[in-house]
């Protein structure tokens, strides 16, 4: 599609990741007109997470196994001045990239268009113009672009706090069944991880904004630790990095003029600002949206306020204790006083994390 070009649909999917392409899915299979678009030129790539989901994510995703690269069993939490524990948590180590690819495939199958290298230069009441300066005119448009949402910002819902992150791949020198959670006050509103990835390991670690220029060398420093305990070897074979919403739940719909607006995943703030997880709520949410805009298309008037409802009192209670209990743990490491037992308040393997007191606090983050 070259020019000036204009297309109509009934919903446009801006973003093809879990959440585009699950919203893509269930508006094409209500009935929908769906045109699907991703900037990146294949689906998942570059891959900028850790790569576990839980298993009731089977729930939503057919045959979820068939992209797994290895099960988990636990979560093993390590605590700077404290001893380790470790918590059933069975899950999957998933390739990312296959994960994508077949949650676009099964968009298409249902009906949707889906176009990659398609990066969109502004979405507002004409509808989505793409960088080539074609235009897009649907009566739905479903924000599915990520934490810097384009539909976002063009309704006012804005993702201005965020945890910046930094991720290498490393060679894993003895099997591992857990994923490993490193807690620290140098790591103020995040945490390292070590995710197993059958003979390799995603390596990395996330900080409020403000921190980010530190992420290198804490990186580093990590690895060095573990070099040392001779879990893994020193080779980087991957390298990536990326943001992660932090402010909790944002307004999950809007009007532009005469169209209206939905937002799922990251666009939406849907990703838990303590653990960073946000596969499986990008999933649901994103299926969520596609179903609501095929029942506006279809004559329902409270299709978009159903859906703002729904989001809200699914993922509202657990991202509203998850902001407070990060914006507590970055000012007590703001203060240099951040204690074993404020990291551990501050992490969801912990007791006090679920029933401590919650604790409202200055938040020092910015989006950057």
């Amino acid at each position: 599609m070259t020019g000036a070009a204009l297309e109509a649909c009934d919903v446009v999917v801006v973003g093809l990741g879990p959440a585009g392409a699950s919203a893509a899915r269930a508006a094409a299979r209500a009935g929908a007109r769906v045109i699907g678009l991703d900037k990146r030129v294949r689906p998942g790539e570059p891959v900028q997470c850790a790569e576990f989901v839980p298993l009731s994510l089977g729930s939503e995703v057919e045959a979820l196994g068939r992209f797994a690269v290895q099960p988990i069993a636990a979560m093993e939490t390590y605590t700077e001045g404290d001893g380790p524990r470790r918590d059933a948590l069975p899950g999957w180590i998933i390739d990312r990239a296959r994960f994508d690819a077949g949650l676009v495939e099964a968009a298409r199958e249902a009906g949707a268009e889906c176009r990659f290298s398609a990066p969109v230069a502004r979405v507002d009441a004409s509808g989505v113009t793409l960088s080539d300066g074609s235009r897009i005119e649907a009566r739905v448009i479903v924000g599915a672009d990520g934490p810097r949402s384009a539909v976002g910002r063009a309704i006012g819902s804005v993702n201005r706090v965020v945890s910046h992150t930094r991720q290498i791949t490393v060679p894993l020198l003895e099997p591992h069944d857990a994923t490993d959670i490193f807690l620290s006050a140098t790591m103020p509103g995040g945490y390292g991880w070590l995710f197993p990835k059958g003979s390799v390991a995603n390596l990395g670690l996330g900080v409020d904004a403000p921190a980010r220029g530190f992420l290198r060398v804490l990186l580093e420093g990590l690895q060095a630790t573990l070099v040392r305990e001779g879990r893994i070897g020193w080779d980087v074979l991957a390298i990536t990095g990326g943001l992660i919403p932090a402010g909790g739940l944002l307004a999950p719909s809007g009007r532009l003029g005469g169209r209206e607006v939905i937002l799922a995943g990251d666009a939406c703030g849907l990703t838990n600002p303590i653990t960073g997880a946000g596969i499986a709520s990008a999933v649901i949410s994103g299926r969520m949206a596609g179903e609501a805009a095929a029942a506006r298309i279809a004559g329902e008037r409270a299709a978009l306020e159903d859906y703002a409802e729904e989001i809200e009192d699914l993922f509202a209670p657990a991202l509203t204790r998850a902001v407070a209990r990060r914006e507590a743990i970055v000012a007590a490491c703001a203060r240099h006083r951040a204690t074993p037992a404020d990291l551990q308040r501050a992490w969801i393997a912990y007791d006090d994390y679920w029933t401590a007191p919650l604790e409202a606090a200055p938040h020092s983050g910015v989006a950057a």
